[in-house]
């Protein structure tokens, strides 16, 4: 009996022994087991503020998109740290997103899970109930010569719009910025209640070069248990003082630039060979560009037929737009021409057309994947590639 009682306390050591108090990162089923048992070595307060720590850092600490790959940059950031370690990263990354978090602060972010296996549970604060999404912008920190911000806060709204009363959630919240279609930044913050701050969107951080018509386009969207909510603003006017402008590369001053016609005359570089000669008179005529067979026109046809399909592959290829970016950021489901469940073409007209460039003209409602439809004037600017019209520029007119 005294031999059982001993293997008994001795397993219960053995056991005790093995669970780790810091992060193995050497897998997800690691990492998931190593997270366990720092958790469930604390007391039960400090295990909430463990979780809501791992959040933050999952959710602000990182970069990397999807739920999976955020996984698998967090263990790489926390790998073989320890509970008061990753405490401390947590409220370095709240500090620097200007998030209203501490870990020494009661727990304020209902049940964080980073994991995602859990179910909502009944008294779940991140489960609040709202039936749409809606967005309020206005411009801020004037210095006199116009803003050089946008103050961007999205509110929860019930179904006469008025907006959602709820404290003590955690709700992932994320701007997108775009113009003329193309991703120029993303940011997140957490929504705590319905007095959320929102986002400051500071014009400098915004390259000029990448902005059409001093507009740009936002999406914000709100992570609630049951359901993310989105809601998009476009043609936000920007003030173009304000926006970032790269600084010119600097120039030695000492360097000496080499004239071509310097050269050694008895050098090979600059010895003509006379069997090559060629009279000194001739003129060579410049090559005559091929000249496209199709209509400009047809070509903006197909290319809305093809996004219309969602045959992005072809309509990409159809393009020879360095504003787009790749194929990746054109097909995007969410920023980019993804998104779009359907097109439905009014009118096409040329608008200008030599051998080199075309001017296009189209009018056209644009459905995309939640229902939304959009009334679109566009101006399509089209270049001469090897004999076939390439969609160069895509203007949004009022």
């Amino acid at each position: 009996m005294r031999k059982l009682s001993f293997l008994l306390v001795f397993s219960l050591l053995l056991f005790t022994a093995c669970k780790k108090d810091s992060v193995d990162a050497t897998s997800t089923k690691t990492l998931q087991s190593s997270i366990n048992d720092m958790t469930s070595s604390l007391p039960t307060i400090k295990q909430i503020k463990f979780n809501e720590a791992l959040y933050i850092l999952k959710t602000f600490g990182v970069e990397a998109d999807g739920d999976v790959a955020e996984l698998k940059a967090l263990g790489q950031l926390v790998n073989g740290k320890k509970v008061p370690e990753i405490m401390a990263m947590a409220d370095e990354v709240a500090q620097k997103n200007g998030i209203e978090w501490a870990s020494t602060a009661p727990p304020s972010l209902g049940e964080m899970n980073i994991f995602g296996d859990e179910k909502a549970k009944e008294s779940d604060p991140n489960d609040v109930k709202a039936n749409s999404l809606s967005i309020i912008t206005r411009p801020s920190a004037d210095d006199g010569n116009g803003a050089t911000a946008i103050q961007i806060i999205p509110r929860l709204v019930d179904n006469a719009g008025n907006p959602v009363s709820f404290t003590g959630a955690g709700l992932e919240t994320t701007l997108e910025v775009f113009s003329n279609g193309v991703k120029l930044s993303t940011a997140k913050n957490l929504m705590t209640d319905n007095n959320f701050k929102g986002f400051n969107l500071k014009f400098s951080s915004i390259l000029a070069e990448k902005v059409v018509d001093n507009k740009i386009d936002i999406t914000v969207s709100v992570k609630t248990t049951a359901k993310t909510f989105k809601m998009s603003k476009i043609g936000l006017d920007v003030n173009p003082s304000a926006l970032k402008v790269p600084a010119p590369p600097k120039v030695d001053s000492t360097a000496v630039i080499q004239d071509p016609s310097a050269v050694d005359p008895n050098s090979p570089v600059n010895t003509t060979n006379p069997s090559t000669s060629t009279d000194p008179n001739a003129t060579t005529a410049p090559a005559t560009p091929k000249q496209p067979a199709a209509d400009p026109k047809a070509t903006v046809s197909k290319f809305l037929n093809n996004v219309s399909s969602q045959n992005l592959k072809a309509a990409f290829d159809a393009s020879n737009n360095p504003s787009w970016g790749s194929y990746e950021s054109f097909s995007n489901p969410t920023s980019g021409f993804g998104s779009v469940k359907n097109v439905s073409v009014k009118n096409i007209n040329s608008n200008a057309t030599n051998a080199n460039s075309a001017s296009v003209n189209a009018t056209y409602d644009v459905t995309d994947k939640s229902g939304k439809t959009t009334s679109l004037k566009v101006t399509f600017g089209l270049k001469n590639v090897n004999g076939d019209w390439k969609i160069s520029s895509y203007k949004i007119n009022p």
